[in-house]
């Protein structure tokens, strides 16, 4: 699967309320990934809404983080999680759910299935082993 069908696929499957955020990200990569599907959707289970239930970070954004620690085993996973994020403020606006979907300003900067999609293609483009 090419990452661009990684990325629809996980933005279809929130889009039909199959996951949140964080778990379509990571089972777009279920199969390059060293934990069962079901363990990663129970690890990822309280992260939608993002993080806080929408005080924190975007869900899509945690789910591309931890990818990372998994694919790299930990290593260099920090400097990751500052790229993505930066990579992901840029393409969406912001990190904070809140914020990306205008709670207090009436302007949604990103749909959710589009931060999905988004998380997905920066996974892609900064984790070794996912391009």
């Amino acid at each position: 699967m090419t990452l661009e069908e990684r990325a629809d696929f996980a933005a279809s499957l929130k889009k039909q309320g199959m996951c949140n955020c964080s778990q379509a990200v990571v089972k777009a990569f279920e199969d390059l990934l060293p934990l069962p599907n079901d363990s990663m959707m129970k690890l990822t289970a309280g992260f939608a809404s993002g993080m806080g239930c929408m005080e924190a970070t975007c869900g899509a954004l945690i789910g591309a983080n931890l990818t990372a620690g998994l694919m790299t085993g930990g290593r260099g996973t920090v400097k990751l999680a500052r790229e993505m994020l930066t990579a992901f403020n840029e393409k969406c606006g912001a990190t904070i759910c809140k914020d990306l979907k205008g709670l207090e300003t009436g302007k949604v900067l990103c749909e959710c299935d589009q931060c999905v999609k988004n998380a997905v293609l920066i996974a892609g483009k900064f984790i070794p082993g996912l391009e």
